[in-house]
């Protein structure tokens, strides 16, 4: 598959898929670096970009990894590394982080499977759909009548429970490529499609279901290109959401802030609003962005996490793999290269 693509484009995958490769484990695990945490959805990302540059054995371990995670119920315990703590100014921590049933994470790996199918064929990606199937009807059970999903299976009905913009339009797509899943598979799922047409609903008209328990809403990117992301919001409206708040969120000439109010442009939130760009039909400004990125690697061609603009330093010190996958992704659907480049954008 990657033969055909030029060699210009395969030698902007290769360090980041080198990457991924050397922080993948014997069991086919993905953590985010050396000795950091595992997520279910970061990991599923990573098995993408795998695909993407025709790592076939790689990303079917990674695939098999999921499987051997999944717990009995459907869900994965993922550790929640954006809690850890720094060691010092520039380097993540090497400690244990919380735990948690993240609802997102764990209906992610239906999207990881269907870029597979999309990339290798569908007896390829068949071992997987009962992984598949367990991972949504979990999160399912966590739906509200609403039409939003908890953020987690530990807050579901307490006091603590919410549910995330961001997460719960990443359940959204999700939900479509079960569902893409499960037509290949002659499985009718009708209880899919209901939950997600309530919660696309929910997206677009109930803000005042997400982010509950937060005193200011919508103050991290992802919660602004996500719905567009995703698929929730379309056509003009898309047009008109990203506009809208382009100015909070974009750094000329540098990218995408991760949170408002940091002074810090991130490579993976500037990589997916390429995607969510592209979704839009604004080929331009999406390959204006990922150009801007291409600045962020470092002598071997791998990508930092993103800059510190106020310190002008590439902050923190780590490259996570899932750093690189959201860029393999993101080039994939600018430039075409492989079936699975429109996963994003159909």
């Amino acid at each position: 598959m990657m033969l055909q693509v030029a060699t210009a484009l395969r030698s902007r995958l290769a360090a980041p898929v080198a990457r991924i490769l050397e922080v993948q484990q014997g069991d086919g695990m993905i953590p985010w670096f050396e000795q950091g945490p595992w997520d279910s959805w970061n990991h599923a990302e990573c098995v993408m970009a795998l695909g993407v540059a025709g790592e076939e054995r790689a990303a079917r371990a990674g695939l098999d990894a999921l499987a051997n995670a999944q717990q009995g119920d459907g869900a994965f315990l993922s550790e929640y590394g954006n809690a850890l703590p720094m060691a010092d100014h520039v380097a993540i921590a090497r400690v244990p982080a919380p735990q948690v049933l993240d609802t997102n994470f764990t209906a992610y790996v239906a999207t990881a499977v269907e870029h597979h199918r999309l990339l290798f064929g569908t007896r390829a990606a068949k071992p997987y759909w009962p992984m598949v199937r367990a991972a949504i009807d979990h999160v399912l059970d966590h739906q509200h009548d609403h039409g939003d999903v908890s953020w987690c299976a530990e807050a579901h009905g307490t006091g603590l429970d919410d549910a995330l913009l961001a997460g719960n339009a990443s359940i959204f797509a999700s939900l479509g490529h079960a569902l893409d899943l499960a037509a290949v598979m002659r499985e009718d799922q009708p209880s899919w499609r209901e939950a997600r047409e309530r919660l696309g609903e929910t997206i677009r008209t109930r803000p005042e279901r997400f982010a509950r328990l937060e005193q200011q809403r919508g103050h991290h990117a992802m919660d602004w290109y996500y719905p567009v992301l995703a698929g929730a919001v379309t056509g003009k409206a898309a047009h008109a959401h990203l506009r809208g708040q382009w100015h909070r969120f974009i750094e000329a000439d540098l990218g995408c802030r991760c949170v408002e109010s940091e002074p810090w442009v991130t490579v993976a939130e500037t990589c997916e609003l390429v995607m969510a760009l592209l979704r839009c039909g604004n080929h331009s400004e999406a390959a204006r962005l990922l150009h801007l990125v291409e600045t962020r690697r470092d002598g071997d061609g791998v990508f930092w996490m993103g800059w510190q603009f106020d310190e002008a330093i590439d902050w923190p010190a780590e490259k996570p793999g899932w750093t690189q996958a959201a860029y393999v992704l993101a080039l994939d659907a600018l430039e075409g290269m492989t079936p699975g480049s429109r996963i994003f954008a159909d």
